[in-house]
């Protein structure tokens, strides 16, 4: 089962202690907001202001580093997973042609909930894709889309998932994860769902899958 640390890529000191702990894979968010490539998890109110879990805040009060600044604190380092937030139509684009620039023939790990932005990825065979799905619906539509697309693989809620499912899509994709996975609890049942990946911000939890 691998390891994914959930949004460590969004710090960068909380990124290099990620990977100095050996995990598979650390997460980061990444959104395009006036023509920069921002690493967040927040989403933008306007210019100055970020909001996250019911909390704003200043950007002025708030470190969100850009993607090349990520790509350079890994150092050559190739266990990143960017999860593409937002619809931006450039997004993709954007990042597609950064790594290239900056990071050439690294196998990072693309993962968003939007697919039609995986396309941009498409002429960069050594980056791997992730299909995420977080409702419902979206697994449903998950499903039928395997059957006619490949992926590395997929992430879907946990709360989605049944033995039955994780079977159907790993037939379909090299590895399914799921998330979110912060407790023992979560782990024995991502265990018993025959998870291949688990997404977690727990570093007990991730450091016990090594």
């Amino acid at each position: 089962m691998i390891s994914i640390a959930h949004r460590a890529g969004n710090d960068l000191e909380l990124l290099r202690s990620a990977l100095d702990d050996g995990v598979d894979l650390v997460e980061a968010d990444i959104h395009l907001f006036r023509g920069r490539l921002e690493i967040r998890h927040h989403k933008a109110i306007g210019r100055w202001l970020l909001w996250d879990a019911g909390q704003l805040s200043r950007r002025s009060d708030t470190a969100v580093p850009e993607l090349a600044q990520l790509i350079d604190a890994l150092d050559g380092d190739h266990r990143l997973m960017l999860d593409l937030k937002g619809i931006h139509p450039w997004l993709a684009r954007r990042v597609a042609r950064t790594l290239h620039d900056l990071a050439p023939e690294t196998p990072f790990t693309i993962c968003t909930q939007h697919w039609w932005m995986l396309r941009s990825f498409e002429p960069y065979p050594h980056i791997r894709v992730v299909y995420s799905a977080g409702s419902t619906r979206g697994l449903r539509r998950l499903l039928r889309r395997l059957g006619t697309s490949s992926a590395y693989g997929v992430s879907v809620h946990r709360r989605l998932l049944t033995s039955t499912t994780v079977t159907r899509l790993r037939e379909a994709t090299e590895v399914v994860m799921t998330w979110p996975v912060d407790t023992t609890e979560c782990l024995t049942h991502a265990r018993r769902l025959g998870v291949g990946g688990v997404i977690s911000k727990n570093t007990t939890i991730l450091e016990s899958l090594g």
